[in-house]
């Protein structure tokens, strides 16, 4: 489904292209649950065309998938000439080399009757086959079918290479002469017949490389829908979508286009037949034709009519009743409901519609039926929601991921993450915002001890490549970041997914146990300042919450929008505090920058105010910080208290290593220099002082001599 938001598109086109310059948009987003947690309740995700179809119709038993071409519906550009080129070198499959140089220049003529004597050295199939498609080529219709009986009433082992290709051919030739028939419907019921045998024929084992059994399908339901028969032609479409052809894919989107089309009355009656029916509740369960979120001008008619055709119906309820909810008809949706049986969407819809009727208890059981119902692997494929994020949808996941909503609800916080964490990468957002911000670090380290295994470190190769990280090692990173936030520094070292970042947070919680430990002041200092210098190094690595506000996810490079979390219908007050006791300190971007400024702050706490080192831990702080206001109180603190030095000039930018081994020194000649610096306005009374004192002590001590002698 697309959005309203086209403007915002179209401009990021217009950008996108280079002008001059290469401008770039920014990346698109994963949907997130939890943002608007009673909208995510609320919506039915639309259905996937594709999707829909695979449930539809019945394969040819016997008959081969389609391998020539990987099945991608919504590829609509190829080679102009790949049929043709494709044609070509099948028709070199089991001839030597003079004969495909001779079925090559055979092919360029205008003439089927020259081709029959110019080809007589050929097998009587091959040269009959040639001749038969020249005739058609020019229009000779007639004897085109002449040319092809004639190769198919050949004994079965003379004709192993052209049989497929001679009924598939004469298929064709006849419908292009049902125009002009006398008895139209007989000429076509003939085409069909030469279809059917086409396919019967690759089916028992004559050669078919350009897979013309399935493409005898979609051939053969044009036949049928010229005759008027729009629900055997839609059978066939679907069974050759089934075996993997991209024809049957976009004819059948075709034929709800013109089907859209019709008259009321007409397409009224056409609904009463299964295959119409289940085509045109695909394409409205799947929202087909939809365009930046508006329906298309059919929509509500065919809406309207497909209800009235199946009002207490047992066939696809489950698909009629989601319909009817996408609409906003509640009370028709419970109606099919009734008929919808156990299937996982039925149980989905009944969990969406207990939500809405307030039956909390009601919704959790039916959640719990719906993820037990869905398939493991069903897989809707990629939509996008009216804010242009996108999902993949897996409804298995979906559905345990808005389980998890009422869950957080009624405080099961734990099981609430499980539900979310189990979509693997779908909605890892989700699951990372209640790993980090709602469970306690006790309760997340023993989930992950007692069920995430580290998985094996991704090779520098990989890393090169931008191979994604493993779901559990980024779980796992998470929860050793969050522990070292926490001050659980031996602990969180284990859970980082490589050597590189084990050591990084090895070194952090070293210098920080090492600073708590310290008794000398400088010996604090110079921890603290190491800590703070790993910290704002690879903070984002080490300390970056994975969400809000740093989006760690991201490697810090973008950040997402999240409204302000209240108590609500869907969020406990226990769950809002939870959150607040969890949140980053500051809870700011890049919170990690503040907290090395914290530590750096705390170093210059325990160094002598006249040191080096003192005036280097504030500059290096103040270059490591990217908020002014900070820097400029890193500034003034040293302007009042620091030392003078040279490099202060350009503080915060070119600063030195801090000196802590003679900052000790300070602390003996930061008292003398004070008491010099005081004394320093009375230096000649001192100094005469000084005089008088030392004359007065010399002339004591001489004094004292004297009498000595006399006494001796």
């Amino acid at each position: 489904m697309l959005t309203r938001n086209w403007p915002r598109h179209l401009l990021c086109l217009s950008l996108c292209v280079p002008l001059g310059s290469a401008l770039a948009c920014g990346p698109d987003f994963p949907m997130r649950l939890l943002d608007n947690r009673g909208q995510t309740l609320a919506d039915l995700p639309e259905g996937n065309f594709n999707f829909e179809l695979s449930r539809l119709g019945k394969a040819i038993a016997g008959l081969k998938n389609v391998t020539a071409a990987t099945h991608n519906p919504n590829d609509m550009y190829g080679e102009e000439n790949e049929a043709a080129e494709a044609r070509e070198k099948a028709e070199q499959l089991g001839l030597s080399a003079e004969q495909q140089v001779l079925v090559k220049q055979l092919r360029g003529l205008t003439d089927a009757h020259q081709v029959e004597v110019q080809g007589a050295s050929l097998p009587a199939e091959i040269r009959l086959y040639v001749a038969g498609a020249v005739a058609f080529a020019t229009g000779n219709h007639q004897l085109a079918v002449e040319y092809f009986n004639k190769l198919l009433a050949l004994p079965a082992d003379q004709r192993p290479l052209r049989s497929t290709w001679a009924a598939y051919s004469l298929g064709r030739t006849l419908f292009a002469m049902s125009s002009e028939a006398g008895d139209k419907v007989v000429a076509l019921e003939r085409s069909r017949d030469a279809f059917r045998q086409a396919r019967q024929l690759s089916i028992d084992g004559f050669s078919d490389p350009l897979e013309l059994g399935v493409a005898s399908l979609g051939e053969e339901a044009r036949v049928v829908r010229a005759a008027g028969d729009w629900n055997g032609a839609i059978e066939l479409y679907e069974a050759q979508n089934l075996h993997g052809s991209a024809v049957g894919y976009t004819s059948l989107k075709q034929l709800m286009n013109e089907l859209a089309e019709l008259p009321e009355a007409e397409l009224a009656e056409l609904l009463q037949h299964k295959s119409v029916q289940q085509l045109v509740t695909a394409s409205l369960v799947s929202r087909q034709g939809w365009s930046f979120g508006d329906e298309p001008p059919n929509e509500k008619k065919l809406v309207k009519l497909l209800q009235n055709s199946t009002r207490g119906s047992l066939e696809n309820a489950d698909r009629l009743a989601a319909m009817s909810y996408q609409q906003g008809d509640y009370v028709g949706a419970k109606a099919f409901l009734e008929n919808a049986g156990d299937g996982g969407l039925a149980w989905w819809l009944r969990a969406k519609l207990a939500v809405r009727d307030g039956d909390k208890n009601g919704a959790a059981a039916a959640y719990s039926k719906a993820a037990q119902a869905f398939p493991q692997k069903e897989d809707w494929g990629y939509r996008r929601t009216p804010d242009w994020a996108y999902e993949s949808l897996q409804p298995k996941c979906r559905v345990e991921g808005e389980s998890a909503i009422l869950a957080l609800q009624r405080g099961e916080y734990l099981q609430a993450f499980v539900q979310l964490y189990r979509s693997n990468s779908t909605y890892w957002f989700d699951a990372a915002t209640v790993a980090e911000r709602v469970l306690t670090v006790d309760e997340l380290k023993k989930y992950v001890d007692d069920n995430v295994p580290a998985p094996p470190a991704l090779t520098q190769q990989e890393r090169d490549n931008y191979v994604p990280l493993p779901v559990a090692a980024s779980l796992r990173n998470l929860l050793g970041r969050r522990l070292l936030r926490e001050g659980h520094y031996a602990d969180a070292v284990g859970y980082f997914d490589n050597p590189d970042l084990q050591n990084k947070a090895r070194l952090y919680g070293q210098q920080r146990l090492k600073a708590d430990s310290a008794w000398w002041p400088t010996k604090r200092a110079g921890a603290l300042y190491n800590a703070a210098w790993t910290a704002r190094e690879w903070g984002m690595d080490i300390l970056g919450y994975e969400m809000a506000p740093d989006y760690a996810t991201f490697g810090g490079n973008y950040s997402l929008e999240g409204a302000e979390l209240k108590v609500g219908p869907l969020v406990s007050e226990s769950e809002v505090k939870r959150q607040q006791a969890s949140e980053a300190k500051p809870d700011q971007r890049y919170h990690y920058r503040f907290v090395t400024t914290e530590l750096a702050s705390r170093a210059a706490d325990n160094l002598p105010h006249t040191s080096q080192a003192f005036a280097a831990v504030l500059c290096n702080a103040a270059g490591w910080n990217s908020s002014l206001e900070d820097q400029s109180a890193l500034y003034q603190r040293y302007v009042k208290e620091g030392p003078f030095v040279p490099w202060a000039v350009d503080f915060g930018n070119q600063c030195p290593y801090p000196d802590f081994e003679n900052a000790d020194k300070r602390y003996v000649t930061q008292v003398t220099d004070a008491a010099r610096s005081s004394l320093r306005p009375y230096k000649w009374p001192v100094q005469i002082g000084a005089m008088v004192l030392v004359s007065a002590a010399t002339l004591l001590l001489i004094t004292r001599r004297q009498r000595k002698a006399r006494k001796g």
